[in-house]
């Protein structure tokens, strides 16, 4: 179970995971031996998954993101199996939900254009068999993008 300290020390995190352990501790009103120890358990329990630097696209000449909609008629454990494979071993893939509705499979795609996208589909399409539809859409401009939960 969590509480408000435990709340405000994950939001303070979610903005800057450089901050030191005794600034999470004034900012939450707690010696640096019992903020460590939150810390410590949070990251136990697994509230906190992981530390990441969240790096510019644009500078990094991946500028184009494509989400990609996938039907297939498969939906057994090999081909899923052999699909999540092939989906967490493609670097370009930044994010893949399986959903409900239409589609059976949401990825959002970071590449650095058109020509590298088209190199993708065609490595996902041939590594995989049983898709029965992709489609994808390109975004034209970021309106928001945050990494942060909304913990209120």
């Amino acid at each position: 179970m969590i509480d408000k300290t435990d709340l405000r020390l994950l939001a303070l995190l979610q903005q800057d995971c450089t901050l030191s352990l005794q600034a999470l501790a004034d900012a939450v009103h707690l010696t640096t031996t019992p903020c460590w120890k939150r810390l410590k358990r949070l990251e136990d329990e697994g509230y906190i998954r992981g530390h990441v630097a969240l790096l510019d696209p644009e500078k990094l000449a991946l500028s184009l993101t494509a989400f990609m909609l996938i039907k297939t008629q498969q939906h057994n454990s090999n081909w899923y199996q052999q699909f999540t494979a092939v989906v967490k071993s493609m670097p370009e893939v930044m994010s893949c939900y399986r959903m409900a509705g239409e589609y059976d499979y949401l990825l959002r795609i970071q590449v650095a254009d058109m020509k590298t996208y088209d190199a993708f589909y065609k490595r996902l399409v041939n590594g995989v068999s049983g898709l029965l539809d992709v489609t994808s859409s390109f975004a034209m401009e970021e309106i928001k993008y945050t990494t942060a939960l909304p913990l209120n």
